[in-house]
């Protein structure tokens, strides 16, 4: 069984896929509760699961099924942004996430121009 099953099931067909126990076993909770956390009417429900991690999957899954209301639900994964230089900098300075993105607020173009010179090794991309 698929996410894609497991969330049509939970947001627009309400068909109860728990009949099957192995399926009920593979059930992604932390997933689902992930996607359906990026709707506002969805939101309360995924954290209340994420409260109480100890429940059998079949009981969040039968949770999901009869609390949300019938709805079309999409959204895209959230991802996140990639940052122009941030690499640059961090193998540069050898700084970690932050404090590269921290030292790129500070940086002038022309330094990290001249970081990019240092850095390039030349041959193929």
């Amino acid at each position: 069984m698929e996410l894609k099953d497991w969330l049509n099931s939970i947001n627009q067909n309400k068909q109860d896929l728990s009949e099957d126990p192995d399926a009920c076993k593979k059930y992604p909770a932390y997933i689902v509760n992930r996607c359906l956390s990026g709707h506002i009417d969805a939101v309360l429900f995924a954290n209340e699961m994420n409260k109480h991690p100890n429940l059998s999957k079949d009981m969040q899954y039968q949770f999901m099924l009869h609390s949300l209301r019938k709805k079309k639900r999409f959204s895209p994964w959230l991802r996140q942004e990639k940052i122009d230089n941030l690499e640059l900098v961090k193998k540069y300075y050898g700084y970690s996430n932050e404090k590269a993105q921290q030292a790129l607020h500070v940086l002038t173009p022309e330094q990290i121009q001249y970081i990019r010179k240092k850095l390039d090794t030349g041959g193929m991309k």
